[in-house]
């Protein structure tokens, strides 16, 4: 098996189904967690990347790539753009309304993404056998229907809520944990190992 393969739903796969309880398709999804990279509001150099939900299991999201950013003089960092990518990928979970990691990721860089440039991602599930997810995500350049920078295909599993409480740090998993806004809570435990 190549690793494409393992990001290929098996026969049998279910169709996607979002969640009675998911966020309204146009309402945004917020920070998962104030320190996350990808979408925390308190990672000063982080990519505050701001998404919403989508029509059916999909989600749209973008931020600006700044110069803390980048790798290349002038250009983001090729990590950072696989970041945007997981972090887009990621919010789809809020949708079916799991906790889930990313168990493999796959970038395809097209185009080179200059400093300055908005990067409009859009994921959706493709399908879903038992624990895992299978979905698909898309960067383009300056506009949502602007030419396609990079790509990627994922894999997430389900997990529970000891997955973090095991491996996270005690301090942070507690301060999560603490939290009395019960959405704010659930979603800090979303998303990524």
């Amino acid at each position: 098996m190549t690793a494409s393969d393992k990001l290929t739903p098996p026969p049998g796969a279910a169709e996607p189904v979002r969640h009675p309880d998911a966020p309204a398709p146009g309402q945004p999804l917020g920070s998962h967690y104030d320190q996350c990279f990808g979408c925390g509001t308190g990672q000063e150099h982080g990519l505050h990347l701001a998404a919403r939900a989508g029509e059916g299991v999909s989600v749209t999201a973008e931020f600006t790539v700044r110069p803390a950013h980048q790798g290349a003089p002038g250009l983001a960092h090729g990590g950072v753009l696989t970041s945007a990518l997981d972090e887009t990928l990621g919010a789809l979970s809020w949708l079916l309304r799991t906790i889930t990691v990313t168990g493999r990721l796959e970038t395809d860089f097209l185009r080179p993404v200059p400093v300055g440039t908005t990067l409009h991602l859009a994921a959706h599930v493709r399908a879903v056998a038992g624990r895992k997810i299978y979905s698909t995500a898309a960067g383009r350049l300056d506009t949502p229907e602007g030419p396609v920078a990079v790509r990627a295909d994922a894999l997430f599993v389900e997990v529970n809520v000891d997955h973090f409480v095991e491996h996270g740090r005690d301090r942070e998993i507690r301060a999560a944990m603490a939290d009395p806004d019960q959405v704010r809570r659930a979603r800090a435990f979303e998303v990524n190992p």
